[in-house]
């Protein structure tokens, strides 16, 4: 799986340098090509002469050479590379890279990547535990970065471990795993939409939701991952909330309306389309082109219904062409989730519930039971990248 491929090994100041050796050497082995990117306090841990004898290239640490001043291209580095793997990533490096402080070659080269980023965390305990570093490894994820958890060699969904770097061996596997899902939906087409929709009612206010999108990003980066091309029809969110993957072409909206008709003017050229966007199912009827002001009296908002997508969707959809479903619900669920299923014209449906706790809006996880007419499979509480995977892996067996 990783024979030709070209991956940028970037290596930081970590006493786990050393098995940046041992990375590099199973990665050739395999058949990839490796060019190193090393910060200045990584050259204190191993030297970039042994790096260079094992890549057979010159190792990257300066934005020019130090022999004749030739510049070393981050952005160039960025379009040759199908991987970055960033092992060992200390505290600081992961810091920089959430917060974008690009002041070495290693982060001008990450900000400028434009394939998949994996991140191998390095440090003690205490660091890796501390709310801040916690808080940067889930901005990465929320950035599309796979974050390698220690301790397990596996692609992270709980940001948990012993700090310690994961082993070299395991390191490659998921490497490995990675390309080998990547192919897998080369060449379908996928509509996503994500986040909330803000209905107007003056140029201030709004009637809106507690989405925060996640899922919806989690999903497209999945199916951008196994090598689809996503449409993403994206609703306000946090401008955290970025995509970073080639095959994503995200399309802002902000109200129901224009989600509406992104979707239906996209979906006819789609396979495949998951609705994930928590959609106002109504808006003013009318919009105050001023900021309204208190009056002391009731004030009564007369609603009218938006257009309903997934059922538009459903009643334009070909053979050949499949269609998912989200169902939050509070009560009933599964009663409520099958008439959806059916009235909708879904392929499947996939039903969470704010009763369960860690799940539905504003968290890192979600805990859900994907309905088909066949019946129903549960799921336990996961992160919701780990979730975005079952929900495409059901996709693909349709």
């Amino acid at each position: 799986m990783l024979k030709d491929k070209k991956i940028v090994l970037g290596i930081t100041g970590s006493i786990a340098a050393y098995k940046s050796c041992l990375i590099i050497r199973q990665l050739i082995k395999k058949g990839a090509e490796v060019q190193v990117v090393i910060t200045p306090a990584g050259k204190e841990f191993i030297t970039p002469i042994t790096l260079s004898a094992l890549t057979s290239k010159p190792v990257i640490s300066d934005f020019f050479s130090q022999r004749d001043g030739t510049w070393h291209s981050h952005v160039d580095l960025g379009l040759w590379a199908d991987a970055m793997l960033i092992a060992p990533a200390t505290a600081s490096t992961i810091g920089k890279m959430a917060n974008g402080v690009a002041d070495n070659m290693l982060i001008t080269t990450y900000l400028s990547m434009k394939a998949p980023v994996f991140i191998a965390p390095a440090m003690d305990l205490d660091m890796y535990a501390h709310p801040s570093t916690q808080q940067n490894l889930k901005t990465l994820q929320s950035y599309g970065n796979h974050i390698i958890e220690p301790g397990t060699g596996f692609l992270a969904s709980k940001l948990e471990g012993k700090g310690r770097m994961e082993e070299p061996e395991n390191i490659v596997a998921c490497l490995e795993q990675f390309f080998a899902t990547q192919q897998s939906m080369a060449g379908r087409r996928v509509l996503i939409t994500a986040g909330p929709t803000y209905e107007k009612l003056d140029p201030v206010r709004f009637i809106g939701n507690y989405s925060s999108g996640k899922m919806g990003f989690a999903l497209a980066h999945e199916c951008a991952d196994r090598g689809a091309q996503v449409e993403f029809v994206c609703g306000p969110v946090s401008s955290a909330m970025q995509v970073s993957h080639p095959n994503i072409h995200r399309i802002n909206v902000e109200s129901a309306q224009e989600m509406y008709e992104a979707c239906m003017r996209i979906y006819p050229s789609m396979e495949s389309a998951i609705l994930c966007a928590a959609v106002a199912d109504y808006a003013p009827e009318t919009v105050a082109s001023q900021k309204m002001k208190r009056t002391g009296d009731d004030l009564v908002i007369r609603l009218k219904p938006n257009p309903d997508i997934a059922a538009s969707l459903g009643k334009i959809k070909k053979e050949g062409q499949t269609l998912v479903g989200f169902a939050l619900e509070t009560n009933d669920e599964e009663t409520h989730a099958q008439a959806k299923l059916k009235k909708k014209n879904f392929d499947f449906i996939v039903l969470n519930s704010l009763k369960d706790e860690g799940a539905g809006f504003r968290t890192d996880t979600n805990k859900i039971s994907i309905i088909t007419a066949e019946g129903k499979k549960g799921y336990p509480l996961k992160s919701k990248a780990e979730v975005a995977k079952d929900i495409v892996d059901e996709l693909e067996a349709l």
